[in-house]
């Protein structure tokens, strides 16, 4: 036995396999049994599971987390419940297996080596220690996938040292969340839209910013104050008349123009939302608002949405952002300026030149109401002489070395992807940490796919091979509208048949990490979650849609 796993042995995905914390996957002969009686076969070979160690006793009622074990010449140390990945449910050619695991309390368990030893077949399991607070490996998966979970129980999983780092990672975000908020498997669920579906709302002004950008003023037809918003989400629009199916697009909000009657809407709680759109040269919906879009004109608009928000802790607050990517950042700055924060405020941007320098006058008034900020501009194509507080050349990262930024930090990142990605790699090596800085990527989520490999930058398209005539089936950061076709098992498999990027894992209901924003629509699922998700949510692994959807993807 090694430290990260067996001699000779090896994990093909170390993001959800392996590592210190995982080197052994243990499970039960008499789990073995069970599922054999479960799912009426007559014999389950050993290893069928996954495991490493297929051992005679230690169940997962009785064995808890921070145990440690003799067997042979090494030493062990439980540190978590078995992973909810699909394999297992591939390997034994039962999809829902990973639910069933942790529905029926049988999950098997990891173990870190303590001492490197020599064990064999037929060795002696001999208990050393009993992990602290004795919190079975069953009621510790309970805790974290099944619904209403005991927060008392959860603080004392986290006092465990021997608790693995990503589920001492859930347990502290369910804690986060608090009493009565509901956290499936660590996933905070969304709380419901303002709207539900698409509203109309009327274009009360439209303000050219430079050359390339517009803003647009929307406000409610009646006159009434929109619903409160979070400043730095965004809005999605659906643009009937630039294309069929209508084309779906998100736009971050730029501001939130208070309703001065309003004592409460100094933060955000708006009369009307401004987006502010950049003409790209062959962009079809961006072209049609620019020249379509007038005062009075309306247009469809899902509820504001997205987790790009301001934190409430005390720490300076650096707003970085590049080209269009300014939009979510300012009105993080609105929100900070109406409320005089006493947190230091960076403001630093990034564009070309002064011509597509949009708002400058706009942050410039804003940061004059604070009491501690610091501002720099940079022009990639800036010719002297220049305005006071702006220069020349791009923002690099060794620029952003030499700024003296403070740390701790809360950062707000938005622009280009290669800009973010160099710019948050600059951050993490000026001593900001990673979970401090906040990135707001236009488009496509991230993907997450453990264990699978994929080819880059594919764009999506039609499913290949499959005309579907069912409901319309719209992923909005994509930009793609299919009809479903029950070629597919799941809305994940018609997204993975479009190569929209997509995040899962369990493939089972379990994780939650597939789970996403319902626009409009409504949806089945194949199989009832372990948990069901928030309002307004969906687990895609499990889906299909009973109308036309607009997913957030």
């Amino acid at each position: 036995m090694r430290s990260l796993n067996i001699e000779g042995d090896g994990q093909g995905d170390l993001a959800g396999h392996g590592g210190a914390q995982r080197a052994i996957l243990v499970y039960q002969s008499d789990s073995y049994r069970y599922w054999e009686n479960h799912f009426g076969v007559d014999h389950l070979s050993p290893g069928a599971f996954g495991e490493n160690f297929t051992v005679d006793g230690l169940p997962d009622d009785k064995v808890c987390i921070g145990d440690r074990f003799a067997i042979g010449t090494a030493q062990f140390e439980v540190t978590q419940p078995r992973v909810t990945c699909f394999r297992v449910g591939m390997r034994l050619g039962q999809p829902q297996l990973p639910a069933l695991l942790v529905a029926h309390h049988r999950p098997g368990f990891y173990l870190r080596v303590l001492q490197e030893g020599f064990v064999e077949a037929g060795d002696e399991v001999t208990l050393l220690e009993r992990g602290r607070h004795q919190l079975s490996v069953a009621t510790t998966d309970a805790l974290l996938y099944l619904p209403n979970p005991d927060l008392g129980l959860v603080n004392l999983a986290i006092d465990n040292p021997a608790l693995s780092p990503g589920w001492l990672g859930s347990f502290t975000d369910m804690l986060k969340a608090g009493p009565g908020a509901r956290s499936p498997a660590g996933v905070p669920a969304g709380t419901g839209s303002a709207w539900p579906g698409f509203r109309k709302l009327v274009v009360l002004d439209v303000v050219p910013e430079t050359r390339l950008v517009k803003s647009f003023y929307l406000g409610a037809a009646d006159g009434r104050p929109l619903p409160r918003v979070r400043p730095g989400q965004y809005l999605t629009l659906r643009v009937t008349g630039a294309g069929q199916p209508a084309p779906v697009r998100n736009y971050s909000l730029s501001a939130v123009v208070p309703n001065t009657t309003d004592t409460d809407a100094s933060r955000a709680s708006g009369a009307t939302y401004r987006i502010s759109v950049k003409r790209e040269s062959a962009g079809r919906v961006s072209s049609y608002l620019h020249d379509h879009l007038l005062c009075g004109s309306e247009i469809e608009v899902a509820a504001p949405r997205g987790e790009f928000v301001l934190d409430d802790s005390t720490d300076p607050v650096l707003l970085i952002s590049a080209g269009i990517g300014v939009t979510p950042v300012l009105a993080i700055l609105h929100d900070l300026a109406q409320a005089r924060t006493e947190r230091q405020v960076w403001w630093i941007h990034a564009t070309q030149s002064l011509d597509t320098l949009a708002f400058a006058e706009e942050v410039e008034q804003l940061l004059a109401l604070l009491p501690s900020t610091r501002s720099a501009i940079y022009l990639s194509e800036g010719l002297p002489p220049l305005p006071p507080g702006i220069r020349a050349g791009r923002l690099t990262p060794e620029i952003i070395a030499a700024m003296g930024l403070p740390t701790p930090a809360s950062v707000y990142l938005c622009g280009p992807p290669p800009f973010m990605n160099q710019t948050a790699d600059a951050l993490l090596s000026a001593g900001i940490g990673a979970s401090k800085v906040h990135t707001e990527r236009f488009g496509s989520v991230s993907a997450i796919n453990p264990g699978v490999v994929t080819a880059p930058g594919r764009q999506a398209h039609q499913p290949r091979g499959v005309t579907g005539t069912g409901p319309a089936v719209t992923f909005a950061r994509t930009g793609l509208t299919t009809h479903w076709s029950d070629e597919f098992a799941s809305v994940l498999e018609l997204a993975e048949g479009c190569d929209v990027p997509t995040r899962w894992s369990c493939r089972s209901g379990v994780c939650h990490t597939c789970v996403t924003s319902i626009m409009s629509g409504t949806i089945d699922y194949i199989t009832a979650p372990l948990e069901p998700p928030g309002h307004d949510e969906t687990l895609i692994c499990i889906s299909r849609p009973l109308d036309d959807i607009v997913l957030d993807l």
